[in-house]
């Protein structure tokens, strides 16, 4: 009868202890959700200034969505592959999302270098700010995940055998360390999805 109000209180979501560090991950998360909404509707106010004109967004913006988008798929299989213990195709798809991740960043540079090219970065236009404010930002999200990929990508090469992979993959710190990288990562790819289509349907 004793343990019933201490197991209610550990029930209760607003009471229950939190993993801090997924706990952080959410309020950064919070943060940059709020940061590029603020963005956006700061725009959207001064729109409709008399310098406000359209910009076409470069053809490696378009190749750069479905690169990012195709990088959820193999991670959401790394990650499926990680659980069954299929430690051999968590390293493949592991590594497919990090070459995605790398070739993300390389498109949006050559997105910026066409946009420069074209005399769009010498323009006067709260549109061409727009572009470079939002991808810019998306870019430093972007960098630091593919960073830590990266990490991810070098420890998994470093336990080869079964064995080797199969402790490492119990253990609870380094099951919390895919999991809050796996939300990072779905997050800056949805992230880039919205502002991709606000780009597009402004232009």
């Amino acid at each position: 009868m004793s343990t019933r109000p201490t197991t209610k209180l550990q029930d209760n979501p607003f009471t229950k202890r939190r993993e801090p560090i997924g706990f952080m991950l959410w309020l950064g998360i919070i943060g940059s959700s709020l940061l590029f909404t603020t963005i956006f509707l700061v725009y959207l106010i001064r729109m409709h200034n008399a310098d406000s004109h359209f910009v076409a967004l470069p053809d490696m913006f378009w190749l750069s969505t479905l690169v990012i988008l195709f990088s959820s798929i193999t991670f959401h299989e790394a990650n499926l592959a990680f659980v069954q213990e299929r430690f051999l195709h968590y390293r493949i798809f592991l590594g497919a999302t990090l070459t995605l991740g790398i070739t993300f960043i390389l498109l949006q540079v050559s997105g910026w270098l066409e946009m420069i090219e074209s005399g769009a970065f010498m323009g006067n236009s709260n549109s061409v700010g727009l572009v470079y404010i939002l991808t810019g930002l998306h870019l430093l999200h972007i960098v630091a995940g593919v960073v830590y990929l990266s990490l991810l990508f070098k420890k998994s090469l470093e336990n080869r055998t079964y064995v080797d992979s199969f402790v490492y993959s119990v253990n609870p710190p380094n099951r919390l360390r895919l999991k809050l990288m796996t939300r990072y990562w779905h997050f800056v790819d949805a992230l880039w999805l919205i502002v991709f289509i606000f780009l597009v349907l402004l232009y």
